[in-house]
């Protein structure tokens, strides 16, 4: 037809596969998704600036493949690939196309801030990034970006430790959606680890590969980007975010190995390795959260190189201590096809982190290397008294090199749909806990 100078064709497998229970996914939607990103590439080689996309009987899975598939970050690049729109072909399924749009670019937003270099994504540009975001898509927000100044008075050692040793001052960022009809209806919690740069501190990481501990903010860039998700999709809920947010650097400032700080709560923590910093953040966060009488407690954190070992790029890893919680988080990834695998918090782990000679608890397992994502997770389990509360280690699945078909090579922003799905079946679940 003259209207299209160029027709991809793609196929999308067997017909209506539906979830496969191996593979703990909707096979129809990742068929869809991968068929329409591998289309979509392929207009972009040709360079033509519009895409019209058949909705594939799942249109909003087909805008997900579009809109992910063509991301890539060329912020810094004076060369950058043809813009290429992807709109809906038909009137099919607009709504469902529109809401597809909304999850990728939320995905994309967690992907800006995680490939973005760290001398750009500072922790304060992070929190302005997310504050423009946020109140350009909906007035129902509070946003709060905190100061050192704060963090002190809320007496968070353990976070302030691992910030000084930057000269890059910390930030806790804290913002607020009021979707609930109800203002005050328990909000859902969501905590995340915002490292913006991770060197290690004095445990120094090796220097091959430090580039990408840009991206250790990978929590806090899921879960923010989920809440601006929320919030343009104008869920019916409350959610409240947290990130604390800093650079871990050597300096005469640093943690030193030894040394002892005290978290919010009043527990003191033994640094033995500087390394393990994430958890630190995430401890006087956890505390904090715990003031706003929530429903549930999520947080998200690349905490653990052990969790990439265990799972790889696969899955996130779930340390739970509700059944109610993993039942939606699992559910919500069957149908975003960005998976979940649940994980053990068992007390056999707790004992590696609370037989500790200095202090009540030590910030790596008296094992060492052994278990590290659950020794990780046991000692954030001392920091939480909440009944639904759930610990993702993302770690895994930070970057992309071609696992998943429908994103480039890159920081990967997952599993932000995921969240998203999540907080939208949390919104229609109107079981209080």
């Amino acid at each position: 037809r003259a209207d299209f100078p160029s027709v991809v064709v793609v196929g999308l497998g067997k017909k209506a596969a539906g979830v496969n229970n191996q593979e703990n996914w909707n096979e129809d939607k990742e068929n869809i998704r991968t068929a329409v990103a591998v289309g979509c590439r392929q207009v972009q080689d040709l360079e033509v600036p519009c895409v019209e996309v058949d909705p594939c009987g799942d249109a909003q899975s087909a805008a997900e493949g579009a809109v992910l598939g063509l991301y890539e970050y060329s912020e810094l690049k004076q060369k950058k690939k043809p813009v290429v729109t992807a709109q809906l072909h038909g009137s099919d399924g607009k709504e469902a196309w529109q809401k597809g749009v909304m999850f990728a670019e939320g995905q994309n937003l967690a992907r800006y801030l995680m490939e973005a270099p760290a001398n750009y994504m500072t922790p304060m540009k992070f929190a302005e990034v997310i504050e423009q975001k946020l109140r350009s898509v909906n007035s129902n927000v509070k946003v709060h970006i905190r100061s050192k100044a704060w963090i002190e008075e809320q007496q968070m050692g353990a976070f302030l430790s691992v910030a000084k040793g930057s000269d890059e001052p910390p930030v806790f960022l804290e913002i607020h959606y009021s979707g609930s009809a109800n203002a005050n209806d328990s909000p859902l919690v969501f905590v995340g680890k915002g490292v913006t740069f991770d060197s290690g501190g004095i445990s120094l990481k090796p220097s091959s590969g430090m580039d990408a501990m840009r991206a250790d903010m990978g929590g806090a860039a899921t879960v923010c980007s989920a809440i601006v998700t929320a919030a343009t999709l104008n869920l019916p809920l409350n959610i409240i975010g947290l990130a604390p947010l800093c650079e871990n650097m050597p300096s005469s400032r640093a943690n030193k190995p030894g040394d002892v700080v005290r978290a919010k709560n009043g527990k003191t923590i033994q640094v033995d390795n500087t390394d393990a910093e994430g958890r630190l953040l995430l401890a006087d966060a956890l505390c904090y959260a715990h003031n706003f009488n929530a429903r549930a407690i999520v947080n998200a954190a690349t905490l653990t190189g052990a969790m990439d070992v265990a799972l790889g790029s696969a899955a996130t890893g779930v340390f739970t201590n509700s059944s109610w919680l993993w039942t939606h988080l699992y559910a919500a990834s069957i149908l975003t096809g960005d998976r979940v695998w649940r994980m053990p918090l068992f007390e056999h782990y707790t004992k590696q982190v609370t037989d500790c000679p200095l202090a009540d608890l030590s910030n790596v397992g008296k094992y060492s290397r052994a278990g590290g994502a659950c020794t990780a997770a046991a000692f954030l389990k001392e920091f939480v008294t909440a009944a639904n509360w759930a610990h993702l280690d993302i770690a895994g699945v930070m970057s992309n090199k071609d696992e998943v078909p429908y994103l480039r090579k890159g920081m990967a922003g997952r599993p932000t749909r995921t969240l998203v799905e999540f907080a939208t079946r949390l919104s229609q679940d109107k079981q209080s806990v």
